[in-house]
């Protein structure tokens, strides 16, 4: 895999960098004021051009074709790719995000830590699919983009695009992800809601006199449970209205 088109010794410029990629392992980043995943970078160049930087766009995808599931995994993962019978169509790589890269100056070799930030916003497609699965190993699909920059002999700064079949792999522990939201979101997970439900809801809290949003939804839930043997006058009244 090649940093862009090589030049020849005939102009007097010293050949381009062959970069090849590589995820050597990956681990939670701390400290870190988000949940973020860390993963060990290993860039090397076959040429060894005295590189002066690289800037570099990495989009990282979940190969989610790669990996087998268990019937668990099935039931948790129909929201995102409908019911097993329609997997052959629907089962396919998933976008995870885009990550920009800075890496300074080196020679044949260099190894550089990828921060790549989790959300867990479980409206967002690659959340939804970490969370489902139990254990196990994430496939993921790591493709690089961007620019390097290298000395030509005499000195003089060349740059030149990076290939576009630059690209690694890596199958990151399901446990790993775990552990990373555990540190930032200990026994917690998130749920978003429109404006209208959150006032209604809101306004609950407040008539009831609960002191948290984990007291507002356990009661709303407990009242649901009570309502399919002793009828709707259980409910709770959620219009905002008193009574």
């Amino acid at each position: 895999m090649h940093a862009g088109p090589p030049t020849n010794g005939a102009s007097g410029i010293r050949p381009g960098p062959d970069l090849a990629f590589a995820i050597e392992d990956a681990g939670s980043l701390e400290p870190a004021a988000v949940p973020t995943l860390r993963f060990g970078l290993r860039i090397d160049d076959a040429r060894r051009a005295a590189i002066r930087s690289l800037a570099l766009t990495v989009q990282v995808r979940i190969g989610a074709t790669r990996r087998r599931y268990d019937k668990r995994d099935e039931e948790r993962l129909v929201e995102l790719f409908g019911q097993p019978a329609q997997w052959a169509r629907s089962l396919q790589s998933l976008h995870w995000t885009n990550v920009p890269l800075q890496v300074g100056p080196f020679t044949q070799s260099t190894s550089v830590a990828l921060p790549v930030p989790c959300t867990y916003d479980l409206e967002v497609s690659a959340t939804r699919y970490f969370h489902a699965l139990e254990d196990g190993e994430v496939p993921l699909e790591f493709l690089f983009s961007g620019t390097v920059f290298y000395a030509a002999e005499g000195g003089a700064l060349q740059v030149a695009p990076i290939a576009w079949d630059c690209e690694a792999e890596y199958r990151l522990p399901v446990k790993t992800w775990r552990k990373t939201m555990d540190r930032h979101f200990p026994g917690s997970a998130w749920l978003r809601l429109d404006k209208d439900t959150f006032d209604r809801l809101y306004a609950y809290r407040a008539r009831g006199a609960l002191l948290t949003w984990e007291n507002a939804v356990d009661s709303l839930l407990r009242a649901a449970g009570e309502s399919d043997t002793e009828g709707p006058t259980s409910v709770p009244n959620l219009s905002g209205e008193v009574g």
